[in-house]
């Protein structure tokens, strides 16, 4: 009983010293001890201590030359630890408040990695979704030569597929409920809005489907010329053309 309450003893004791181990004394710190001391619980992925030693930094010292540095690793913490909306808010900071930062590239894909990351699927709110197309197309627009343009765009991709098929979804629910004008709504906004999707053609279809069911001859004869032109290589275009072929014999 006496051994192991010793050793009870003795891990207690090296969990204290531990602990205390990283209360370190920044008091003393001169303004690049202090950064390198935050960055250095960075590098070390000890985002709990980083963040409250990046927030202290950027109180105590906010017009030092470290400045844009320790705001885009406070931006960079609360990313690496899930807190995206925070480190948008940060990142977001850096690029209004420093816009001469060197850092502004990168924190500007920061930026929208962080909206990105809070997309939901699609079958729930795309604010987020929307919030992340638009800041990876600034950082596009104003960095189009940078490395991570290529990746940007593939998630701009990506993230409009979500937005079309969200549409997509929409109008198929209404033309299973039979409320048929609304269906056609939301497959036109799908094909006129989000052409380059995978959604598009699919949704130009239905709604061709619709309009003939619903003896709309000339919108439809409209939208199978669209679609032919715009789609020359789609899986449906054989069935378009016949119906094509039926709308003008039902006119002569």
């Amino acid at each position: 009983m006496l051994k192991k309450f010793k050793y009870f003893f003795v891990l207690l004791i090296a969990f204290i010293l531990t602990n205390c181990s990283s209360s370190v004394d920044t008091s003393k710190f001169t303004i690049e001890e202090y950064f390198n001391y935050a960055m250095q619980l960075y590098n070390q992925e000890d985002y709990e201590e980083a963040v409250q030693e990046f927030q202290n930094f950027l109180l105590q010292y906010s017009g030092s030359a470290f400045n844009d540095d320790a705001q885009f690793y406070y931006g960079m913490t609360y990313f690496k630890r899930g807190q995206y909306l925070l480190a948008a808010y940060e990142f977001s900071k850096l690029i209004r408040n420093i816009p001469a930062s060197p850092f502004v590239p990168e924190t500007q894909f920061m930026l929208a990695e962080s909206y990105y990351q809070l997309a939901p699927p699609y079958q729930l709110d795309q604010a987020y979704t929307k919030k992340a197309i638009e800041e990876f197309q600034v950082f596009i627009d104003f960095f189009p030569a940078d490395k991570r343009v290529e990746d940007a765009e593939k998630k701009i991709k990506e993230l409009t597929e979500r937005l079309a098929e969200k549409e997509y979804q929409s109008g198929l629910i209404y033309e299973k409920m039979e409320y048929e004008k609304a269906a056609i709504k939301y497959y036109a906004f799908v094909a006129d809005t989000y052409h380059d999707t995978k959604f598009a053609p699919i949704s130009l279809y239905r709604k061709i489907q619709l309009e003939i069911k619903k003896g709309m001859k000339q919108e439809a004869i409209a939208d199978i010329n669209t679609f032919i032109n715009r789609y020359p290589e789609n899986e449906y275009l054989n069935d378009i053309k016949k119906m094509e072929s039926q709308l003008i014999e039902t006119k002569k």
